[in-house]
Formats: structure tokens, C-alpha cells, sequence
């Protein structure tokens, strides 16, 4: 039976787990390009134990980062950046895995240290924004992007190839496309953001077209061992957005148009979202497993999954295959070794390099001071949270969410318009 520590082979790649590490954007690029601290970050979560690691969401144009301090893969200057953080992750023992985005409507911000606005197009350090329509997100993100043309869409299937052939280029074995969290792809997917009437807009086939021409770019260019991903904004949680069940046909579709995992998370179209999903453990898992068993494809799921119990009962009941987790993994790079002390695995010290293993395992001093806490009886074995059986979950609304107070990829989420 699969656990959290059993290896998991997509096409021609294995992890040698299933915990990965969720795209985290950091805000310190200059130029899109990564540097030393992208080199130690990164690779200290490989050395950790994760299986995968992602970067942050990479843009594929200038216009599809979310501030100017963001990572890029749209210049031949960015590429020795990336290939280094490549090579750390292979030598500690990761998989790298690169996440193609476009921030649509919602880029051209500031940090979210700063407020998280969003500049206007005429600032030094912003820019005209584009989506399908015409329709600003709302709150800080008051300025209205403009509508892309259909040539414009098929550039950006062009942006694409391009961005995912430097990738394998340069070291990544893994590709997944962001297609969620209010961003490019996400606004295509949502009548919320959606108010087009040509081939891109109106009936579900036709807002899922741009995912499955975007796809058939992408897996065009890239080796056939090469897993191809999409983090999909699988539910607005409102009844003017995106509906779960549209997601489960929609991305039936995109298997056949050579998707071999779906990573699935909320639509982020909205701020007007009708549960609460930012305080339920495994909030994502339910919906993650009826598309595994309907669609009959690998699903990856985050949200929630850092406590060690939780995250491995998902993979043991068969409910999902890859456990994705971001703001754990920033607090805790050795997640994995201290899940797996948590949880009674036979050589937790073993997802480190040797070396540092060798050491760990020949601790001869007080074994509370080596630095992790000693597994206590009321934590070792203890029961996973439970998970609501849901098509849409039901969770608890007695806790507010306050505005701005939730976040997506780090930027604070606002009142609508």
C-alpha cells in the first residue's frame, strides 16, 4: 500500500516520495533571474527530503509576473539561474519541477510587504495588464486589464513552448502550468472572469479551450518522459464562478490532451467565496479524489496537509497521489524527516544526503538536544483529522475569514468591486 514514503513515478520520473514542495513566490528576483538565494532555499528543501521541489511560479513574459521582483523564464539571461537551482535539487536528491504561469489580471502588484496593490499600467514599476475580458479583479486590483485579441492567445501558446523547451533545457523534469488562483489561465476557466462571446468564451468547451490549446503547445515541445501538470483552479466557491463539476469533465479533456497529473486548488476569481476553506484540514483532498476516480488520472492536492498524520492518510487511503505543501515547507525545511519521525518510519535520517545522515543516525548525546523535538506519545500514531466526504466541503463557517487577512501565492486577497 502506497504511504507518504513510498516513491511515485509519473512517465519517466520517480520521487522517491509524495511530498513535494509548493510553489512559493519570494519576491527576490531582480530581472526574473534567480540567484544564490533561490540556490540555498531551494536546495536546502531538497536536502530536507522532499521528493519534488518547485521554484515559485515562473512567467513566461514579462506581463505575466505578479510583481517586478518576480521569477521569469521568458529571457535567455534567466536561464543560468535556473539551471543552477536545477542542479542543487538533483545533487540533494529532488526532483525539479518548474511551474509555468501568467498572472493575468492580477499582476502588476506591489509586494505584499508593501500592501499588495496594484499599480497602475503608466508606473515605473507596472504595467497593462491582459486577461480574456476586460473586467478588473476589484478591490486594490482596481485597474481593468485588456482583452486579449486571438492573436494575442496564440502568442501566448508560442510563450509557452518556448518557456517549457528552455525548461527540460536546462535541468527541469517536471512541467505543470498554473492555471489557478485568480491568475491567466484561472480567468479563462471562470464566467466570473470570462465574458467572452468568440471561441474562448461562453460554454464550458470553449472556456477550457485555452487550457487544452495551451497543453498541446506545451507537450509538443518537451520529451515524452517529461510528466506535464496543471495546478487548475478547480472551484470559485461562489455560484457565479467555476463549479466543481465542470472541472471534473474539463480536465477528462485534458488527459486526452496529454495532462498526466491534475494539482487541484481553488479558483481564486473571487474574494466572495462561500466556504471556508482556509481553516479545514485537507480541504482539497475530497474534491482531488472524485477526480482520481472519475477521470482516472494521478491528482495532487495542498491546502492544510502539514500535519504529518494528515498528509499520510491521504496517500494511504487511496485518496490522493502527491501531497504539495508551501507555507510548511518554508517554516520547515526538514519536513519530511520530522513527518517521518512523527509518523514511526523505519529510517527517517535517510532522506537526508549520507553524510548528514550518518551523523544524525550516530547522535550519542542526549537525544532531545539534536535539534528535533522528541516524538511524544499523544503525537506518535495519532488519528488524521477528519475529512469531510464532500462534492463541494462542507466546512466550518463559524470562523471568519476577514478580507485581506487569506492569502493566494502569498498576495493578500481583497474586498471585490
Amino acid at each position: 500500500m502506497p504511504h507518504l514514503f513510498s516513491p511515485l513515478t509519473i512517465k519517466g520520473v520517480t520521487l522517491r516520495n509524495r511530498i513535494g514542495m509548493s510553489p512559493m513566490t519570494m519576491y527576490r528576483s531582480v530581472e526574473g533571474r534567480m540567484d544564490d538565494y533561490h540556490v540555498s532555499y531551494l536546495g536546502a528543501r531538497a536536502a530536507g527530503g522532499f521528493g519534488l521541489v518547485f521554484p515559485e511560479q515562473i512567467a513566461i513574459t514579462p506581463d505575466g509576473r505578479t510583481t517586478v521582483s518576480c521569477a521569469g523564464i521568458y529571457d535567455e539571461s534567466q536561464l543560468e539561474g535556473l539551471e543552477r537551482v536545477c542542479r542543487i535539487i538533483t545533487s540533494m536528491g529532488g526532483v525539479p519541477a518548474i511551474q509555468l504561469g501568467h498572472t493575468g489580471r492580477k499582476g502588476s502588484l506591489v509586494t505584499p510587504w508593501e500592501g499588495g496593490h496594484m499599480l497602475p499600467p503608466d508606473h515605473p514599476k507596472g504595467w497593462q495588464t491582459k486577461a480574456p475580458s476586460a473586467i478588473a479583479y476589484g478591490g486594490d486590483f482596481a485597474h481593468a486589464p485588456e482583452e486579449l485579441t486571438v492573436a494575442e492567445i496564440h502568442g501566448l501558446y508560442e510563450e509557452y513552448a518556448r518557456s517549457a523547451r528552455w525548461a527540460v533545457e536546462v535541468g527541469f523534469e517536471w512541467i505543470e502550468m498554473h492555471y489557478a488562483h485568480g491568475y491567466l489561465g484561472a480567468s479563462f476557466f471562470s464566467p466570473i472572469a470570462n465574458h467572452r462571446t468568440d471561441a474562448y468564451g461562453g460554454s464550458l468547451e470553449n472556456r477550457t479551450r485555452f487550457h487544452l490549446e495551451a497543453l498541446d503547445a506545451v507537450r509538443a515541445v518537451i520529451p515524452e518522459r517529461v510528466p506535464l501538470t496543471m495546478r487548475l483552479g478547480s472551484d470559485d466557491l461562489n455560484p457565479d464562478g467555476t463549479q466543481f463539476d465542470d472541472s471534473v469533465v474539463a480536465i477528462g479533456w485534458m488527459k486526452e490532451h496529454g495532462l498526466d497529473l491534475a494539482d487541484l486548488s481553488v479558483g481564486g476569481n473571487t474574494d466572495d467565496m462561500r466556504e471556508n476553506i482556509f481553516n479545514t484540514p485537507s480541504a482539497f483532498v475530497q474534491r482531488a479524489n472524485r477526480v482520481r476516480t472519475e477521470v482516472d488520472i494521478p491528482v495532487a492536492a495542498s491546502w492544510n496537509l502539514g500535519k504529518p498524520q494528515n498528509a499520510d492518510a491521504a496517500i494511504k487511503d487511496g485518496l490522493i497521489d502527491l501531497v504539495l505543501l508551501g507555507r510548511p515547507a518554508l517554516s520547515n525545511p526538514h519536513w519530511p524527516v520530522w513527518a517521518a519521525r512523527e509518523l514511526g518510519y523505519d529510517n527517517p535520517f535517510g532522506l537526508v544526503p549520507e553524510d548528514w545522515g550518518w551523523w544524525l543516525r550516530n547522535f550519542r548525546a542526549d537525544q532531545e538536544s539534536i535539534g528535533f523535538p522528541a516524538v511524544s506519545e499523544e503525537t506518535a500514531g495519532a488519528p488524521a483529522a477528519t475529512v469531510m466526504p464532500t462534492q463541494g466541503l462542507k466546512v466550518a463557517l463559524d470562523v471568519d475569514v476577514e478580507p485581506g487577512e487569506a492569502t493566494l501565492d502569498g498576495v493578500p486577497l481583497h474586498d471585490a468591486a
